[in-house]
C-alpha cells in the first residue's frame, strides 16, 4: 500500500501562498496548479534549486525546463522577444501557450533550465494561484509537471502526492485543473519561421492564422517537454482505437463507445482534454494488466490528447 501524503497538502489561502513564496526564496520546492497541469516549482535562477527538481521527478538532463513569468517584460528580461513573441503573447498570455525563444547572455536563468540550450521555453500562466505565486514571489519559476518523469502528468493535488511524495515538499491546493493538458509548445525561429513543438489547447490553426504555415522539418534535438518518445505512461501497456476491453483491459471510452472511465460521453474533446489524466490515473490504480483507450478525433485539441496517448502507448 503507498504510503498517505496528503499532509503535504495545503490549502490556498494568504498564508499558504505566503509560506510557499517563502520556500521558493529560500530555494524549496512548491507544487502550484496551473491552468493546465499541476507544476513543480522552483526559482529558476538557482542551480541548487534546479537541481532538486531533477532529483525529485527522475527526470533526464537534457529534458529542458518550462520558466513561467507573471509578464511579458519579465520574458524580456530572460528571452529575445521579437514582434512574433509579442504578437503571440498579446494573443495567448496569460494561457496555455508555450515560446521556446532565444536566450538571452545576461539572463541569470540556472544552465540546468535550458539544458544547454541557447534557447529558453517561457509562459505567462492563467490560473490565479500560480499567478498570486509569480507575482509575490518576483521569481522566474521553472515549473515541469509535478509528477515523476514519464509518469501521468497531474491535474489534482493528489495526484501530486501520490506520484511525488515527500518529493514535493509543499503542495498547494487549488482544486482540478480547469483544461488538464499541458501546454502548446512553439519554437519561433529565424527567418519569420516556426516549428510546432508540442501540440496543446492553442491549436496549430490558431498559431498559423497569425504566423502563417508552420515549417515541418523537426530536428531530433530534445528542446522543450513533452518531446520523448516514452512519456506521460501509466506503467502499463496501453493499446489505442479500442471499440470495447479485452478481459484484462481497463478501458478509457469517449462518445459512444463506454468505459471504465469515459473521457466524455457526448464527444467533447475539451471535456476530453481536461479528464485525459485523470482517466489515466484510474486506469493506473485499476487492478487491470493493461489499458485500452477508444479512438479520439484527430482535429482541433483532439491532435493533442492523441499525441499525449501515443507517447504513453510507446
Amino acid at each position: 500500500m503507498n504510503p498517505d501524503h496528503s499532509s503535504l497538502i495545503q490549502q490556498a489561502d494568504a498564508a499558504g501562498i505566503a509560506e510557499a513564496v517563502h520556500r521558493l526564496r529560500n530555494g524549496q520546492l512548491v507544487a502550484v496548479p496551473t491552468e493546465t497541469v499541476y507544476g513543480l516549482a522552483a526559482r529558476a535562477d538557482s542551480a541548487d534549486a534546479v537541481a532538486a527538481i531533477y532529483r525529485a521527478k527522475g527526470r533526464p538532463d537534457f529534458n529542458p525546463l518550462i520558466v513561467h513569468v507573471a509578464s511579458l517584460e519579465q520574458a524580456a528580461h530572460l528571452a529575445v522577444v521579437d514582434a512574433r513573441a509579442e504578437l503571440l503573447a498579446r494573443n495567448f498570455w496569460p494561457g496555455p501557450l508555450t515560446m521556446v525563444l532565444p536566450l538571452r547572455p545576461d539572463s541569470g536563468i540556472a544552465a540546468a533550465v535550458t539544458a544547454g540550450l541557447p534557447t529558453i521555453a517561457i509562459r505567462m500562466p492563467a490560473h490565479p494561484l500560480m499567478r498570486a505565486v509569480l507575482r509575490e514571489s518576483g521569481l522566474p519559476l521553472a515549473a515541469p509537471s509535478a509528477n515523476r518523469s514519464g509518469a501521468v502528468s497531474p491535474t489534482t493535488a493528489a495526484h501530486v502526492a501520490a506520484s511525488l511524495g515527500e518529493g514535493a515538499g509543499y503542495i498547494l491546493d487549488g482544486g482540478a485543473c480547469a483544461q488538464g493538458l499541458e501546454s502548446t509548445i512553439v519554437a519561433l525561429r529565424d527567418f519569420d519561421e516556426w516549428q510546432l513543438l508540442r501540440p496543446g489547447p492553442v491549436t496549430s490553426a490558431q498559431l498559423s492564422a497569425l504566423l502563417g504555415p508552420p515549417i515541418a522539418t523537426m530536428t531530433s534535438k530534445i528542446e522543450a517537454p513533452g518531446q520523448l518518445a516514452s512519456h506521460y505512461a501509466p506503467g502499463k501497456p496501453v493499446r489505442l482505437g479500442a471499440t470495447a476491453a479485452e478481459p484484462d483491459e481497463f478501458l478509457i471510452g469517449y462518445g459512444p463507445v463506454s468505459g471504465d472511465c469515459n473521457l466524455s460521453e457526448g464527444g467533447n474533446l475539451a471535456e476530453a482534454a481536461a479528464r485525459l489524466y485523470a482517466c489515466l490515473y484510474a486506469a493506473a490504480e485499476a487492478p487491470h494488466a493493461r489499458v485500452a483507450v477508444a479512438a479520439i478525433p484527430d482535429e482541433g485539441i483532439g491532435a493533442a490528447i492523441n499525441d499525449r496517448l501515443r507517447r504513453a502507448a510507446a
